[in-house]
């Protein structure tokens, strides 16, 4: 699992958002075990409760279930589960201030899509 740390928030943060990815982009499916909380702070070089604290937040949004002296596993549904949270955030706060940004800078809707385009080929 690779992850490009940033600054701008908390590790525990951008590691459960990491985890989130991989259930969103189907590498970890319902049932899949999640690596353990030893492998990922070894393979990153974090504190194993800052690795905890990101699994915990997983937990509490019923993305993830502990099985007591097994692991961490994704529970059914949690794709759509998170597809539904990820979108009303990204409607909700990430939106607005891109269709600001659009509005400010004169942009068109065939000039964005036209750059999609060129984007993907």
């Amino acid at each position: 699992m690779e992850i490009n740390w940033n600054n701008k928030e908390p590790i525990y943060l951008q590691l459960k958002d990491r985890l989130v990815e991989l259930i969103m982009d189907g590498l970890l499916n319902e049932g899949d075990a999640l690596p353990s909380v030893r492998q990922i702070s070894s393979e990153q070089r974090i504190n194993p409760i800052t690795v905890s604290k990101a699994f915990q937040i997983l937990v509490d949004e019923q993305i993830v279930e502990k099985k007591r002296g097994l692991g961490m596993y994704v529970v059914t549904g949690a794709k759509d589960r998170l597809a539904r949270q990820e979108r009303a955030k990204f409607l909700g706060q990430e939106w607005p201030q891109i269709a600001e940004r659009i509005k400010r800078l004169g942009l068109e809707i065939g000039e964005l899509l036209s750059s999609t385009k060129n984007q993907s080929s």
